[in-house]
């Protein structure tokens, strides 16, 4: 006999797929009962109603677009589709969109969400931080198309040209609003490429109902504005909407062109300041220019700035006077020294041989020098006898002198 019975797993899976088949989307209205957060962020909670239950899970990545606080005993409705967990073998409700039933729901939850991020400091005066004065470059999260984009670059061509614009296109209402700008948010903070980080961000849209200006008003908008780097200038719908992000910008402009007036400042304005600021800046260079010319003509005729000069004049005088006496006492040193060189050469002159042997002396020499004793001589020595005018040769011949 053949075995045709089903495993648990077969079973199991046949009914996941006929059952999530059959509901790939349900929306149901019922009570929330034993709602509990995980570590994870994940939430689970039931849904029940006077005679039947629902398992149901809310994902971590869901529940962020939720602004309505969950708790026990409150009515919402829930979107979502069905799945079968086979370890369990049970069936649960995963919740893509939750909201509050009856009158006012929605305003109680964005009461909820206001009163939270108030506790948490998101709205602090303290922590707002100041717009840059003269801001190069600035990031816009807008919609690409509509007036807004339009009339904010017309704003900034009549005030501020020289700034450079950085569009980062986003969907401003719609399930996809809020994580187009969550995600831009998070661009302009930390951008792949350095020239692409402005020095500050306009978050703008056009006027709309409360419904299309729900994304402004979302947890994860308010929380990418609050940890933003950069100044953020929120300018959501009319002037008389405010939402929840003009809340926790460090600036709110009442319309986008507000927005791009208060994000730079006027040229006309800023070029009248640079003048004003040159004249007074000429006033005073002219004062300070003035007011040292007259110190130093006032130094210039003062005796103790003179003194030296009067002083450098009476040593060139006497420097000069210096210069001639030297001058003549050198001469007449000079003149002293050649008239005693003059009489010493006359004195030796007069010692002068020759001048002797011009009054007709004669010198004789012998073997050894001049001869100056005739007994030194014998007969036969040969002498040399030096005239005036010449030398001759002679002999002894007479006895040794006696």
């Amino acid at each position: 006999m053949t075995d045709h019975s089903q495993s648990v797993s077969e079973l199991t899976k046949a009914i996941k797929n006929e059952l999530e088949s059959l509901f790939p989307f349900v929306r149901v209205k019922g009570e929330i009962s034993n709602c509990k957060q995980h570590s994870s962020g994940h939430v689970y909670l039931t849904l029940k109603d006077t005679e039947a239950q629902i398992p149901a899970v809310i994902w971590k990545s869901v529940r962020s677009r939720f602004p309505l606080e969950l708790r026990d005993g409150i009515e919402v409705i829930a979107e979502g589709r069905l799945e079968v967990y086979p370890p369990s073998g049970r069936y649960q409700l995963i919740c893509t969109s939750l909201s509050g039933t009856g009158e006012g729901a929605q305003q109680q939850a964005l009461a909820q969400l206001i009163a939270r991020l108030a506790k948490a400091g998101y709205f602090d005066p303290g922590h707002k931080k100041p717009l840059p004065r003269l801001p190069a470059t600035i990031g816009l999260i807008t919609s690409p198309t509509g007036a807004v984009i339009r009339d904010m670059s017309d704003v900034f061509a009549r005030r501020f040209p020289s700034a450079s614009l950085l569009l980062y296109p986003v969907q401003v209402q719609g399930e996809q609003a809020v994580e187009s700008v969550v995600r831009a948010i998070g661009y302009f903070n930390d951008p792949p490429v350095p020239e692409h980080r402005p020095e500050v961000i306009i978050l703008a849209r056009g006027g709309g109902s409360s419904e299309d200006l729900q994304a402004f008003n979302d947890e994860a908008v308010a929380e990418a504005i609050f940890r933003s780097a950069i100044p953020v200038i929120s300018a959501i719908g009319h002037e008389t909407d405010l939402t929840v992000a003009d809340m926790v910008a460090d600036l709110r402009a009442g319309t986008p062109s507000i927005a791009a007036e208060r994000a730079v400042p006027d040229r006309e304005e800023l070029l009248r300041h640079i003048d004003s600021l040159a004249g007074r800046q000429a006033i005073l260079m002219d004062g300070k220019i003035s007011g040292a010319q007259l110190q130093v003509d006032s130094i210039c005729g003062s005796y103790a700035f003179n003194r030296p000069v009067l002083m450098l004049g009476q040593m060139e005088e006497r420097l000069a006077s210096l210069e001639k006496e030297s001058a003549r006492a050198t001469s007449d040193k000079l003149r002293q020294r050649e008239m005693l060189f003059d009489a010493a050469a006359e004195r030796l002159g007069m010692l002068d041989v020759r001048r002797v042997l011009q009054r007709g002396f004669a010198l004789v020499s012998g073997k050894g020098g001049y001869v100056t004793s005739a007994s030194s001589l014998e007969r036969g020595d040969e002498v040399g006898i030096v005239f005036q005018d010449g030398s001759r040769r002679a002999e002894i011949r007479d006895g040794n002198g006696s």
